[in-house]
């Protein structure tokens, strides 16, 4: 697998995807059509960050739905991990399983990172908002997972 890819741009068609979600049901992207969704890409459950960051859009949900925007979390991490990360942090949202990072990697959300001085190739923290018509409305890459849906809503005008 290559060591990055190509992000998305404004404007541009959303690839569509269908993953497995914590309980193994298979979720699209085209089951969202004709409304706006939040899809964000993490790189493991039950971490510091990421549980910051799932927490931070289980808080903000009903405010997003309310305004028309629905959440979908995506990592590599299969469904035991997404079913127990779900469970402990009372996540109101899909969590959806990437383990191959084929959908990551058409988001421009797969690529190498460094932590702790060690150098590998995973799931960048980042987020694409798509719109009704299934066109990328927002993108945001190498996000922090503090505050960043405070800026998003903020983006969003939510």
């Amino acid at each position: 697998m290559s060591l990055t890819s190509t992000p998305l741009s404004a404007g541009e068609r959303a690839p569509k995807f269908t993953l497995a979600d914590a309980h193994g049901t298979q979720v699209a992207l085209d089951d969202y059509a004709g409304k706006n969704v939040v899809v964000y890409f993490y790189p493991k459950a039950a971490t510091k960050g990421c549980t910051t960051e799932a927490c931070d859009f289980r808080d903000n949900l009903n405010s997003l739905r309310a305004a028309g925007y629905e959440v979908l979390g995506i990592s590599p991490d299969e469904g035991d991990a997404l079913a127990s990360f779900a469970e402990a942090e009372s996540l109101n949202f899909p969590l959806l399983s990437d383990p191959d990072f084929a959908v990551a990697t058409a988001y421009g959300s797969y690529g190498q990172k460094e932590v702790n001085g060690k150098k590998y190739s995973g799931a960048l923290r980042s987020t694409v908002v798509v719109d009704p018509d299934g066109k990328v409305a927002l993108v945001e890459y190498n996000v922090a997972a503090d505050g960043h849906v405070a800026r998003l809503r903020e983006e969003l005008g939510v």
